[in-house]
């Protein structure tokens, strides 16, 4: 049972922000990997990049997939996984939307089939990946960033700065903005056990000590203006299982939540009754819906 527990906080805490390699982190989640998207790629068009292809981004090679053809008058969706996922994991998601939408993903540097990165990684070199990624998948077409845990605060912190080409934002359980201070006030230097243990491993991460080698400091929220913005946060207390300051950890989690919500004058938020951590898994027809209608209000607007 203890192991079950510390798995699922583990989880939340840890792969949350992108620890992958740190003990548990791949242990008891609700949330198997689908199977890797195809790795064929066809030229459409004006050579269109569909299936997996590996980009050289500066010299390094970056694992991109795409599911359909642009859609004239409708945005490109770019699904961004979490700390310790691959691209594989948003292959469902990915291929339902797709059936409406060019849909991509990739792996970020040091996660997936992409290259480790060079040396440590900031917001701005990470997000100056993603410029890359969808001027190769997006061309000049607006884009919706969907992005659950990490990928989602990577998608939140990216738009203020390129509102020319981001039109809508879904955010699924992001990480918090203040994810540090969150933690360290909540479970006290005085802590012992699990929860220590989980606030010293997220920390390390949130200073760049995980494969992607990405520092994640605390800030406030920017506006990116009026663009249409869902905010999805679990409806399962799976923190709540991490013995003594569990219910603390839950309440700090769904404050994070609502503080993305200033990202936007247009922002919404609700929630996933049935989801742990990884709602395009558990609740997939609920994640495909929030990124449908934001896409559906930001082709409205283009």
């Amino acid at each position: 049972m203890f192991r079950d527990v510390r798995a699922s906080a583990v989880l939340a805490l840890c792969c949350t922000v992108a620890g992958v390699g740190l003990a548990g982190c791949d242990e008891g989640s609700s949330a198997e990997a689908n199977p890797p998207a195809s790795v064929t790629t066809t030229g459409t068009g004006d050579d269109v990049l569909i299936g997996t292809e590996k980009i050289d981004i500066d010299g390094r090679s970056v694992n991109v997939s795409c599911t359909g053809d642009p859609v004239e008058g409708r945005p490109v969706v770019i699904l961004l996984a979490g700390g310790g996922d691959d691209l594989g994991k948003l292959a469902g998601l990915q291929e339902t939307l797709g059936e409406r939408d060019r849909t991509c993903s990739y792996d970020r540097l040091g996660a997936g089939e992409s290259d480790e990165p060079g040396g440590p990684q900031t917001l701005d070199s990470t997000g100056a990946v993603l410029t890359s990624v969808i001027d190769k998948v997006a061309g000049d077409a607006p884009v919706v960033l969907a992005g659950h845990s990490l990928g989602g605060l990577i998608a939140a912190r990216y738009a203020p700065d390129h509102q020319d080409r981001v039109a809508g934002l879904v955010l699924m359980d992001a990480t918090s903005p203040t994810q540090g201070a969150d933690l360290t006030t909540e479970v006290p230097q005085s802590a012992t056990g699990m929860a220590a243990e989980l606030r010293d491993q997220t920390v390390a991460v949130l200073d760049g000590q995980s494969p992607e080698q990405l520092t994640i400091p605390d800030g406030e929220v920017r506006s990116a203006g009026d663009i249409p913005v869902e905010v999805i946060q679990h409806g399962k207390p799976y923190l709540a299982a991490v013995p003594e300051y569990g219910d603390a950890l839950e309440r700090s989690w769904a404050e994070g939540q609502e503080k993305w919500l200033a990202v936007s004058s247009r922002s919404n938020l609700s929630t996933a009754e049935k989801s742990e951590h990884h709602i395009y898994v558990d609740e997939p027809e609920l994640a495909v819906a929030a990124i449908q209608r934001v896409a559906d209000e930001a082709a409205e607007r283009a």
